[in-house]
């Protein structure tokens, strides 16, 4: 349910007081066109011990990228979702208060209305699937806007060519490592043209090249195409330097927002960097590593490498015990080859970093490793006897090798 709006509001710069400090959200502005606004949003869900959002008042300019911030659980997918209706037409709960996207009311408005505004990609991009294929995917929102073909066919090859998916636009979504289906969720929703996209964590499973690609794209469709983008993020040192604002989640439901460098440096979470502009003293904050290297020159002389002590290697005192086994192990899908002739061993109490782009082969071998997947050449051993955990009894197999998956 919803109920009345709160106080109309105008739209602010960058949403921070005449002072540039990072205000709380009283509504407070000065003038400006929004694109996102909530007036007085108090958001309960039904046997919650309290508000999820907390009177929440929050503008956001057409053409911005506001990064939202906050601790597990805080709150941020709430608000998100409030953007495009999902709170509380399909989640439930009460919605006190207004939020409005490009001038239409979300609570007149349920995300079927709002489709052609606001697009939203969310944090398990197979949630939102509906098609089998890459292509298939990226057309299917602007089939059921009515778009004609002509646009659709041109729409489609842009969006591969922008998140580099030319590649794998016939492969079937199923087949896809976590980075392939973010992007194609992200391409999904960047083929219907909206004017507002939101996003949950966007790179959140992909590796530092793709999540690269991916920022950069969204920053042409920022500075080039003037599109609006809410992203919530966890790793911040990849976005907060493209940020124009940060919107951060108190645990109390509450919202501050502002310029980065102002918020961030009383936020709950931080990027590394910032972190050290605080403990250093540094004003304005340095919200990438290039601004903390001109904010630090005068320092490096303490910084001296003839004075470092050199690196001692770490020897083993003895044997350890061999854990796993891979010998030239060789994975198929068909003709392609998602492992291929790799050899591995591990030893007890060993810390191995598995590591490659998306795509690369790095979940095939942890599954053939747990039994799941069988190898076409070579052979996985596992445990203390060294056995071949493929086909091996449920109950044995725990016994020697446990899988935590990407997505629990």
């Amino acid at each position: 349910t919803a109920r009345g709006p709160g106080p109309t509001i105008a739209c602010s710069g960058r949403g921070a007081s005449p002072t540039g400090k990072p205000r709380r959200s009283t509504g407070h502005s000065i003038g400006g066109r929004c694109m996102i606004r909530f007036e007085d949003v108090t958001v309960t869900y039904s046997e919650a011990p309290s508000p999820a959002l907390r009177n929440v008042n929050l503008n956001i300019r057409e053409g911005e990228l506001a990064l939202l911030v906050g601790r597990t659980g805080s709150g941020k997918s709430t608000l998100l979702r409030a953007i495009n209706g999902l709170v509380p037409h399909f989640t439930g709960g009460l919605l006190e208060g207004r939020v409005t996207v490009a001038g239409r009311d979300t609570r007149t408005n349920p995300p079927r209305e709002l489709a052609d505004v606001v697009g939203m990609v969310p944090q398990d991009p197979m949630s939102g699937f509906v098609t089998d294929t890459v292509e298939e995917e990226l057309a299917y929102g602007m089939e059921a806007l009515g778009i004609d073909p002509q646009t659709m066919r041109r729409r489609v090859e842009d969006t591969l060519d922008l998140l580099g998916l030319v590649e794998i636009r016939d492969r079937a979504l199923l087949t896809l490592s976590g980075g392939q289906r973010q992007r194609t969720a992200i391409g999904s929703v960047l083929t219907t043209n909206p004017s507002v996209l939101v996003l949950d964590e966007p790179t959140s499973a992909l590796d530092p090249g793709a999540a690269e690609e991916v920022l950069a794209a969204i920053q042409r469709l920022v500075f080039d195409l003037g599109l609006t983008v809410l992203m919530a993020e966890h790793r911040l040192e990849r976005v907060v330097q493209y940020a124009d604002h940060v919107v951060a989640i108190e645990t109390d439901g509450t919202v501050v927002h502002g310029p980065p460098e102002s918020v961030l440096a009383d936020a709950p979470v931080a990027p590394p960097v910032i972190e050290l502009g605080r403990r250093l003293g540094l004003s304005p904050l340095p919200l990438s590593v290039r601004d903390a290297r001109r904010e630090t020159a005068s320092w490096r002389h303490l910084l001296d490498d003839s004075q470092s002590a050199a690196a001692v290697p770490v020897s083993a005192s003895g044997e350890s015990a061999m854990v796993a086994n891979v010998d030239h192990l060789s994975v198929l899908y068909g003709n392609f080859a998602a492992v291929n002739d790799l050899t591995l061993t591990v030893k007890r109490g060993e810390i191995v970093a598995l590591m490659g782009r998306n795509g690369a082969g790095k979940s095939t071998l942890l599954n053939s490793m747990v039994g799941l997947q069988k190898a076409d050449r070579g052979r996985v051993q596992v445990g203390a006897q060294l056995a071949d955990p493929f086909g091996m009894p449920g109950h044995e197999l725990l016994k020697h090798v446990g899988l935590v998956p990407q997505e629990a």
